[in-house]
């Protein structure tokens, strides 16, 4: 493998860790996302990532059952501390180390999170998991991405998803949707595309972040972002 990364924020969808199961998290999706960071781990690529927790709980759609906002972006915080957890001993379990870092105090289960102590476990070779969003009500999972890939010094931020990377729609709803192969942050915002949360681009527009939006649940995939290969469609 010849990385085009040194070091990059990995965002890992919730809702894919759930498999076919349509709750929870399925060991085979868990273990297969595990195969393809150990393999990135041991090309030398720092890792750092962060999950997202609606395969147990979101806060927005909490908020809509009538749990209150805060206390409901709470819960999605801690499930994006379960799925880092299951995550942390996937890759343990291949021998991969692995450390869990969490925005909010959560000690013994993942220690205090602060770009410092990420930089330093990324420089050690760990695969750094960082939980708990923000910390923050009313930010998403997203939005923590962008910041954490900032404050870790990232190459890149790869958002891994159900689709292979930006269509002109939804191409799950509409099949005359084509994809790009690249698109500018502006043009994002201009043709209302909702790849991720309007905060999250804005803070990747401002300290030039590039995203690649992915399909991450076809195995191997991975491996061709990170080798540069035409995938997924890049934002810049």
């Amino acid at each position: 493998m010849d990385p085009q990364y040194k070091r990059i924020l990995l965002k890992l969808s919730g809702e894919s860790l759930m498999g076919h199961q349509g709750y929870g998290i399925d060991p085979d999706r868990l273990n297969s996302y595990a195969r393809q960071i150990d393999e990135l781990a041991a090309a030398g690529v720092d890792i750092a990532i962060v999950i997202g927790g609606g395969n147990i709980f979101r806060g927005l759609s909490g908020a809509a059952k009538g749990f209150d906002r805060v206390k409901g972006d709470q819960m999605g915080m801690l499930a994006t501390v379960i799925n880092s957890l299951a995550l942390s001993s996937a890759l343990e379990s291949l021998g991969r180390p692995a450390r869990v870092l969490t925005s909010i105090g959560m000690f013994p289960i993942g220690e205090p999170y602060s770009p410092a102590r990420a930089i330093e476990s990324l420089a050690d070779g760990k695969v750094t998991i960082i939980a708990g969003g923000t910390g923050n009500p009313f930010f998403t999972t997203d939005t923590a991405s962008a910041l954490r890939a900032v404050e870790v010094h990232a190459d890149v931020m790869l958002k891994g998803t159900r689709v292979d990377g930006i269509y002109t729609a939804d191409p799950e709803k509409d099949p005359t949707a084509t994809k790009f192969d690249k698109i500018t942050y502006d043009e994002i915002y201009n043709r209302g595309l909702k790849i991720m949360d309007l905060t999250a681009t804005t803070l990747c527009r401002e300290n030039g972040m590039k995203i690649v939006v992915f399909d991450m649940d076809t195995p191997g995939n991975l491996r061709k972002v990170i080798e540069g290969q035409p995938i997924g469609t890049l934002v810049y």
